[in-house]
């Protein structure tokens, strides 16, 4: 309680900005690494600070958010000269995630994600609804800047629109799981995590480098990592998915080769799109049927010892009900039993 009363005092708030501020800015320096071209346009197929953004607002809560604001200054200052644009850009930045958020508060999220409406409701609320926010403003001010012309309005959008909500897919549930985080990997469990990674190290970059298309060998990677390790298996695969077949289709190799710039983005988008859903919702789905089988149990077990007291004449003891805001009555964050 210490701790977190400091936290709230004006000098913790300011490092908590802070620390939002540089997270922001050393992510958006990592995600424009690898970069698109669209109709005159630098895009991202992947914009990690969108999801960095949402994951501080929910760990930390929406005073923090002049960190985005802050973050998104910086990032834009290292590229160009800033002019009265700007304040747009920033507006946008930091409004998406913000509405993320308060859209996710109203439909009860939880981020330990260990419901299914949870996951749908990061897929369908944060990504994909509060992101347009982000996009027509950044698209509308290159149109209004005389940037871009009329016409390419739409492909640009959409390649905004995208990088942003697979920002929110794959970074924020991989940081909101990592956060909740409470025990290391039993050692029983690495060698299956280790052989998980060397198939996934060695089968990604096979599959989006082939001169055929086989991108779909990846799936059944994804399905096992979220069987096995939930939400940080199947992220983490889904993580390493995306970023190679990203760096694939900038360099025009593998799956993506032969083709122009707005069939790359397509096809890179939707593979990513695709891939990061299926980690996300899968995992969401075993996590929820681990909840309620442990639900089950438990009234079993209470059950038995009910009826060993009335068999014994005994009066049975009084009911317990597990509390469902003690996160010790769920499973782990991580899947691991």
């Amino acid at each position: 309680m210490v701790g977190i009363e400091k936290l709230r005092r004006p000098g913790g708030l300011a490092v908590q900005v802070a620390a939002v501020a540089a997270c922001y800015y050393a992510a958006a320096r990592l995600g424009l690494l690898r970069e698109l071209s669209v109709e005159g346009a630098v895009v991202t197929p992947i914009w990690p600070p969108t999801g960095v953004a949402v994951a501080a607002l929910l760990i930390l809560g929406l005073r923090c958010w002049p960190g985005i604001t802050l973050g998104a200054f910086f990032a834009v200052l290292s590229l160009t000269t800033p002019d009265v644009d700007i304040l747009g850009v920033l507006f946008g930045n930091t409004a998406a995630p913000v509405c993320a958020v308060l859209l996710l508060r109203r439909a009860g999220f939880r981020t330990d994600l260990s419901r299914l409406r949870d996951g749908l409701a990061l897929v369908f609320l944060a990504a994909l609804a509060a992101t347009l926010i982000s996009a027509t403003v950044g698209a509308g001010l290159l149109v209004l800047a005389d940037g871009l012309a009329a016409h390419g309005f739409w492909p640009v959008w959409l390649a905004w629109w995208v990088g942003d909500a697979m920002g929110v897919l794959i970074v924020t549930p991989l940081l909101l799981s990592l956060h909740r985080a409470r025990r290391p990997l039993p050692l029983g469990r690495w060698k299956e995590a280790t052989a998980l990674a060397v198939v996934a190290c060695l089968l990604v970059p096979l599959a989006a480098y082939s001169p055929i298309s086989t991108l779909f060998l990846v799936y059944p990677v994804v399905i096992w990592a979220a069987l096995r390790f939930q939400l940080v298996g199947s992220v983490l695969c889904a993580l390493l998915t995306s970023v190679v077949a990203t760096v694939a289709a900038t360099d025009g190799a593998g799956a993506f080769a032969g083709l122009n710039r707005i069939e790359v983005m397509v096809k890179l988008q939707a593979f990513n799109g695709a891939t990061a859903l299926t980690a996300l919702l899968l995992s969401a789905v075993i996590i929820d049927q681990r909840n309620t089988r442990r639900s089950v149990e438990h009234a079993c077990q209470e059950l038995v010892e009910v009826l060993e007291h009335l068999t014994a004449g005994e009066a049975p003891p009084p009911r317990s009900r597990p509390n469902p805001q003690n996160t010790d009555d769920r499973p782990h964050p991580t899947g691991i039993p």
